[in-house]
């Protein structure tokens, strides 16, 4: 069966008892039909810290066309862990609509470790996506209304900083010319759209501790400058509370559960190859509170989401991790090592081996921030013995120990061997966590150790201009703010066609953009996109509904 087939076949629990699982009183769950629920943030907040509650990261090896499962991996995961006895909650982020509707397909998990229900979660859900997209578009429309009615801040038209969004994948809008068509309609200006995961807002909404911490990031974002270079926040232009009436629900994390009936907490969802792609804090600190163990993942590999939920993550909310599970696939590995697609089911040792140069790589940057690590095999039919075999062998001999994982075909029953791993490392293995540059350290100077450090780069390459940005902000007080870099997520160069672990490489630094709010730096580098375009036969083709009123085609 497929995945939306045997979603659709699964027998859901009440959430209320979902609820009742982790003893959350039925007056705080807000009931969203049958099978999810916002919860209340006053409880959460009041409920007291567990100081034993061991926080799991799951990142993965970079992403090819072959698959790696890192959401499928984290279901599996937190299936696993209540499977041999473990209280334990996941914590995913919200699939966004335009990889629905593109290439990538939904991310509610696969085969027998999935999010329910995954029609909802990976389109509309509970509105949150909605949510954001409209208080970003309501600051842009009270930034182009405070113009026409006379300009009273005096905002330099040329340096309004602040675009649209829209949460699809639509490259017609990534640069436009708005306000045409007579005085009526405003004074013309370029401008243009990213996809809403890449909003600050977005970023804002998953780093906030509570509704006064939000509105307060809101009202410090930078709309622009005035042509003294002065900067123009969105206090000054009097939306911040608009904002957050708009967010106040979309603050609240959602409660759903796994195919096997355990809690998971989804919510937020920027994307890591243009954002910090991690969920929300809120969700992290409330499942912290509620069981024993939280699984969590960040997005793509580990070059960027796991970099990005150590460095700006855990540096603003104070989480430490216990251990790191990295996702890997014998396909992947093979692809990294020279193979296409269509021989990928061809066993091929010596492609693994070459492959294997991308996984050791992010388990040395991975070693970096002090967690110790379990590499997590996710199975696909293909793979032979050997070739599991050789992977085990090649991680071992670096310290590291490998787990092949059935979760896929087999639920829980299929990664029970990696879960007693997990709690083995958890227990034994005390996590000396450290971030991998101090906040004291000059803009470039970051930029640079994570393109030396993580990515092997041999420089940095950027142009006065932007090095004369960074030192402005470093004098306007922004100096201590970690960067966020956005990059494609299918090599650790700025090239997505050099796979495996290329060293010697440049990295090209395109633009910088200055997040007062959410309290980071994008850093964009070589052709990555903030708006991605569709491929060219995207996945919206496929989908449909059936005259039973089913969705067909969402993976």
């Amino acid at each position: 069966m497929s995945d939306i087939e045997i979603a659709r076949n699964a027998t859901l629990k009440p959430i209320s008892e979902i609820a009742d699982s982790l003893n959350i009183p039925s007056k705080v769950v807000m009931p969203i039909g049958y099978d999810k629920a916002k919860l209340n943030l006053e409880w959460l907040d009041e409920q007291p810290k567990k100081d034993d509650s061991k926080l799991i990261l799951v990142t993965a090896i970079n992403p090819t066309p072959a698959g790696e499962g890192k959401t499928t991996t984290s279901v599996g995961l937190g299936d696993g862990l209540n499977r041999i006895g473990k209280k334990a909650i996941i914590c995913l982020r919200e699939p966004s609509l335009g990889p629905c509707f593109g290439m990538k397909g939904g991310a509610a998990g696969g085969g027998y470790s999935q999010v329910v229900p995954m029609e909802d979660i990976n389109l509309h859900f509970t509105g949150d996506f909605h949510a954001i997209t409209s208080a970003h578009n309501l600051l842009s429309a009270m930034i182009d209304n405070h113009i026409y009615w006379g300009n009273e801040l005096n905002i330099d038209i040329r340096r309004i900083a602040w675009r649209r969004v829209i949460d699809m994948n639509d490259r017609a809008l990534r640069l436009n010319t708005i306000s045409l068509g007579g005085v009526a309609n405003g004074f013309p200006r370029e401008s243009g759209f990213d996809i809403t995961v890449a909003s600050e807002i977005m970023a804002i909404l998953c780093l906030a501790n509570d509704l006064k911490d939000l509105r307060l990031r809101l009202g410090n974002i930078i709309i622009g400058y005035r042509r003294d270079k002065s900067a123009v926040y969105c206090k000054d232009i009097r939306a911040d509370g608009a904002m957050t009436v708009l967010l106040k629900s979309a603050l609240q994390p959602n409660l759903v559960q796994t195919l096997e009936s355990n809690p998971a907490l989804i919510h937020g969802g920027p994307f890591a190859n243009i954002a910090h792609g991690c969920n929300s804090v809120i969700a992290t600190k409330a499942a912290l509170k509620l069981a024993d163990y939280v699984v969590t993942e960040a997005g793509f590999g580990a070059d960027l989401g796991a970099e990005k939920f150590f460095d700006i993550k855990c540096r603003k909310s104070g989480l430490t991790p216990s251990c790191v599970v990295l996702v890997a696939t014998v396909r992947a590995l093979k692809m990294n090592g020279g193979v296409s697609k269509e021989d990928l089911e061809n066993e091929n040792l010596d492609a693994v081996q070459r492959g294997s140069s991308n996984l050791i790589r992010h388990l040395e940057n991975i070693r970096k921030f002090g967690v110790p690590v379990v590499v997590a095999i996710n199975h696909f039919l293909t793979d032979t013995n050997n070739e599991i075999e050789l992977i085990k062998k090649i991680v071992h001999e670096v310290g590291v120990q490998a787990v092949e994982c059935k979760h896929w075909a087999n639920g829980s029953k299929g990664i029970e061997e990696l879960a007693k791993r997990v709690v083995e490392v958890c227990d034994n293995e005390e996590a000396e966590f450290k971030y991998l540059y101090t906040d004291s350290m000059p803009l470039i100077e970051k930029i640079k150790k994570i393109a030396t450090e993580i990515y092997h780069a041999d420089e940095v390459v950027t142009d006065k201009k932007i090095l004369k940005q960074l030192s402005e902000w470093e004098e306007n007080g922004f100096g201590d703010l970690p960067v966020c870099m956005a990059k494609t997520q299918y090599s650790f160069s700025a090239d997505p066609s050099l796979l495996g672990a290329p060293e010697g490489h440049s990295l090209p630094i395109r633009e910088v953009r200055l997040c007062a709010g959410a309290g980071f730096i994008v850093v964009v580098c070589g052709d990555i996109m903030t708006m991605p375009g569709l491929p060219r036969a995207p996945a919206a083709e496929m989908i449909d509904i059936s005259d039973q009123g089913q969705i067909t085609g969402l993976f």
